[in-house]
C-alpha cells in the first residue's frame, strides 16, 4: 500500500515458500569380492574372438558383388548373397549388444571400484577409477557412432553412464579439496541433462564457498524453477507440491543480501553521474503535498497571486541590460541582484501555477547569479558574492537561499540543500519552518537525532508550530515511537483542528495500533473538512484494504483517482486489491491484466513511485509467457533504479532486479521458455 509497504506481497515464482536445502549428494553401493570381478574380467576378454567368429567371413560378404557368368552360378550366388546378408545382420546386432554388455559390466566393475576407494576416503583414487571407466567409453563411442538404429538405445544408456560416472567423479573432486575441477565436471554433467539436482546442488555448493554470489543465485533459482516445474499441475489446482522445496527462503535472502552492495553501488555511481540540475523532479502532486506541509505555505501562494504576473517579470527581465562591464562592480551587482530578484519572483509565481520545472530554472538560474558561478574563475569573485548579496533585498536574498534549498532537496542533493537552509538560518534565526526544513533534509539523510534537535529547537521557539508537530510525528512513526508521534498529531489537531494532513496521518497511527474503529472516526472526521480529498477516500481505502474488504477499498480507491488524477497512490493500492480479490469465473488466477494497467498508471501519473516499480515488476513477471517478456521486467527496473531517492528505495528495487535476472538466467539454464508456472 502506498503508506503501508508491509502489504507487498512477492508473487514471482513462489520464492516465499521454498523452505528447506537440498541434501547433498550421497555415494553408496556395494562392492563384490576381488576374485569375482577378476573372473568377469577375464570372461569380458574372450568374447570378443567368439563374436568375431559369427562374422560373415570376407568371402562370403564378396560374393554378394562379383559379377557371375553362369546364370545357375549366379543364382547360386545369390542365394548365398541373402543368407550371408542376414547371417552378418544379425551376426553384427548380436555383436553389438554383446560389446555393449562387456562394456557396461566393465564400466560397473569400476564404478563399483571407484566407491570402494570414495568408502576409504581415497577421493583422487576413487576420482581416477571413474575417469578409467569415461575413457573406456570415449574409446567405444565412435563405433556406436558409426552404426544404426540398434544403437539407439546403446548410446542412451551410455550417457546415462557418462553422466553418472562424471558426477561421482565431481564428487570425489569436491572432496579432495579440488572445487574447480568439481565445477568443470558439474558443467559436463549439466550440460547433458540440465535439471540433474545433485549437480547442481554441488555447483551451488561450490560457488558459495568461492563467494561468487551472483552465480549461486541462479543454481538456487534453477533448482527451484525445477521443483515448481515438477509441480506445476499441483500448482495450477491450488494443491500443495509434493515434497520440500530444495533451498530454503532464509538462502535466497542471504545470497541477495550478499549481492546487494555491488548492485547498489553500480546505480548509486549512475546517479552520481548526473548532474544535480539534471535529475528529475518529483510529481507535481508530490511537490504540492510537501509544500502544504509547512506553516509557510498560505503566505507565499497569497504573496504570488498578488505579486505580478508571469508577463510582467518576463516583460521587466528583457529589458535588463545583458553586458554590464564586470569592472564596473557597483553596477555589474545591481544589474545582476535585480535579475536575481526578477528570477526569484517569477519561479515563485510559476510554483504558484504548478510549473514547477520552469520555477526550479528560476530558481536555480536566480542562485548561480548571486553565487557569481560564472565569475568563480575571476580574481575578484568573493568580492562580486559580497557585492551582488549587498545589492539585494535582505528578503529577497533570504526567500532565494530558501527555495534554492527546496530545489536541491526536491532533487535529493542533500548536502547542498542543507547548506541553503542553514545559511538562511543564519539571516534569520528564529525562522521555524527553516528549522523544521533542515530536520527534513537530516531525516532523508537517516540522521535521525540531528533531525529531533532541531525539532525541538524550532517547537522551543514556537510551541505551537504545525508543521514541526507534523514532520516531527513523521519522524517518530519511522523510529518506531508510535505513542510519541500519536500525541504530537493529537497536539497539533487540538492547536488546528481544520489540518487535514494531521487527521490522516493519525488515523495512520490508529491503523499501525490495529484499532480500526479510531482510525474509521479520524477519517470521517477529516471528510467533514475536506469530502473532496483524494487523501481521504485514499486512506479509507487503505482501512478497508487492512479488514480484507477488497471490493470496497478499490470503490474508495477509484474516487480517490476521480478527486485527483494525478495522485499516484490510488492506482497502486487498487492494484494491489485487485491482486488481492479472489478470481471468480473459473479463473484460476487474480485479474493482473487491470492490476498491471494501473501499476502503468501510476508510474505514468509519477516516474519516481518506487512502490509501482515493485509491484509492477512482480506481476509482469509472473505473467510473462516467454523470457523476452522477462526480461523487459529487468528494464522496468532499472528505469525505477534511476528515479530512487533512498537508500531504502535502491535496496528494495535493486533486490527484486537481482532476483529476476537470477531466474532468467535460471531459466536458460534449464532450457524453459518461460517462467510462468499458470
Amino acid at each position: 500500500m502506498g503508506t503501508a509497504n508491509n502489504q507487498t506481497t512477492y508473487i514471482v515464482i513462489g520464492l516465499a515458500t521454498l523452505a528447506t536445502a537440498a541434501a547433498l549428494w550421497y555415494i553408496s553401493s556395494s562392492s563384490k569380492k576381488k576374485d569375482s570381478s577378476s573372473a568377469a574380467s577375464a570372461k569380458s576378454k574372450s568374447l570378443p574372438s567368439k563374436d568375431t567368429d559369427g562374422v560373415g567371413s570376407p568371402a562370403s560378404a564378396g560374393s554378394t558383388i562379383t559379377p557371375t557368368k553362369s546364370n545357375v552360378n549366379a543364382s547360386k550366388a545369390s542365394g548365398s548373397s541373402g543368407a550371408s546378408t542376414a547371417t552378418a545382420s544379425t551376426a553384427a546386432s548380436s555383436k553389438v549388444e554383446d560389446d555393449d554388455k562387456i562394456l557396461h559390466r566393465r564400466i560397473e566393475e569400476i564404478d563399483r571400484a571407484g566407491k570402494a576407494l570414495f568408502k576409504e576416503k581415497k577421493f583422487m583414487e576413487a576420482a581416477e577409477t571413474f575417469t578409467e571407466a569415461l575413457d573406456l567409453i570415449e574409446q567405444k563411442r565412435p563405433s556406436n557412432k558409426s552404426s544404426s538404429n540398434g544403437t539407439k538405445s546403446s548410446s542412451s544408456s551410455l550417457t546415462r553412464q557418462i553422466i553418472t560416472l562424471t558426477n561421482n567423479r565431481s564428487a570425489m573432486y569436491e572432496k579432495a579439496s579440488f572445487p574447480d575441477l568439481a565445477l568443470s565436471d558439474c558443467d559436463a554433467v549439466l550440460a547433458l541433462d540440465p535439471s540433474h539436482s545433485k549437480a547442481r546442488t554441488r555447483r551451488l555448493r561450490i560457488l558459495e564457498s568461492q563467494k561468487r554470489h551472483s552465480e549461486a543465485l541462479v543454481e538456487v533459482c534453477a533448482l527451484q524453477l525445477k521443483f515448481m516445474n515438477d509441480n506445476r499441475d499441483k500448482l495450477r489446482l491450488g494443491l500443495p507440491p509434493t515434497g520440500h522445496p530444495p533451498v530454503s527462503q532464509s538462502k535466497i535472502e542471504e545470497l541477495v543480501t550478499l549481492i546487494q552492495p555491488e548492485e547498489i553501488k553500480r546505480a548509486q555511481e549512475a546517479m552520481a553521474s548526473k548532474t544535480v540540475e539534471s535529475r528529475a523532479l518529483p510529481s507535481t502532486y508530490t511537490i504540492i503535498q510537501l509544500l502544504k506541509s509547512f506553516s509557510g505555505y498560505n503566505k507565499w501562494m497569497g504573496q504570488a497571486a498578488k505579486g505580478g504576473t508571469l508577463a510582467k517579470f518576463t516583460s521587466q527581465l528583457e529589458d535588463l541590460l545583458d553586458h554590464v562591464p564586470r569592472k564596473s562592480t557597483v553596477a555589474y551587482a545591481d544589474n545582476a541582484a535585480t535579475k536575481a530578484s526578477l528570477l526569484l519572483h517569477r519561479g515563485v509565481r510559476y510554483a504558484f501555477e504548478k510549473d514547477f520545472v520552469k520555477a526550479v530554472k528560476d530558481f536555480d538560474d536566480a542562485y548561480a547569479m548571486v553565487e557569481d558561478t560564472s565569475g568563480s574563475d575571476e580574481a575578484d569573485h568573493e568580492e562580486m558574492k559580497k557585492a551582488i548579496v549587498g545589492a539585494m533585498e535582505k528578503d529577497d536574498y533570504a526567500r532565494l537561499l530558501e527555495w534554492a534549498g527546496m530545489c536541491r532537496h526536491l532533487r535529493y542533493e542533500l548536502k547542498g540543500a542543507l547548506e541553503c537552509y542553514e545559511r538562511c538560518s543564519e539571516l534569520e534565526p528564529e525562522n521555524t519552518e527553516l528549522l523544521v526544513k533542515r530536520a527534513g533534509v537530516k531525516m532523508d539523510g537517516s540522521q535521525h537525532s540531528e533531525a529531533e534537535a532541531l525539532f525541538s529547537k524550532a517547537l522551543a521557539l514556537n510551541p505551537t508550530a504545525s508543521d514541526a508537530l507534523l514532520h516531527r510525528a513523521n519522524l517518530r512513526m519511522l523510529q518506531q515511537r508510535v505513542p510519541d508521534s500519536q500525541t504530537d498529531l493529537e497536539t497539533c489537531i487540538r492547536l488546528y483542528p481544520n489540518n487535514l494532513l494531521a487527521r490522516l496521518r493519525l488515523a495512520t497511527v490508529y491503523m499501525a495500533k490495529e484499532d480500526m474503529d479510531g482510525a474509521k472516526r479520524m477519517l470521517d472526521q477529516a471528510a467533514e473538512y475536506d469530502p473532496e480529498s483524494s487523501e481521504v477516500h485514499c486512506y479509507r481505502g487503505e482501512l478497508h484494504f487492512a479488514r480484507g474488504e477488497f471490493a470496497d477499498a478499490k470503490g474508495e480507491f477509484d474516487k480517490a483517482m476521480e478527486c485527483d488524477a494525478y495522485n499516484p497512490t490510488p492506482y497502486v493500492n487498487a492494484a494491489l486489491a485487485v491482486a488481492n480479490t479472489p478470481p471468480t469465473g473459473g479463473s484460476m488466477v487474480p485479474d493482473f491484466a487491470t492490476a498491471i494497467k494501473l501499476l502503468e498508471k501510476a508510474i505514468d501519473v509519477d516516474p519516481m513511485f518506487h512502490a509501482a516499480y515493485v509491484q509492477l515488476g512482480q506481476m509482469k513477471l509472473s505473467m510473462a509467457t516467454d523470457l523476452t517478456k522477462a526480461k523487459e521486467v529487468v528494464e522496468l527496473y532499472d528505469k525505477g533504479l534511476e528515479y530512487c531517492r533512498t537508500p531504502e528505495e535502491l535496496k528494495d528495487i535493486c533486490s527484486m532486479r537481482i532476483l529476476t535476472v537470477a531466474q532468467i538466467d535460471a531459466a536458460h539454464a534449464l532450457h524453459m521458455e518461460t517462467l510462468n508456472m499458470q
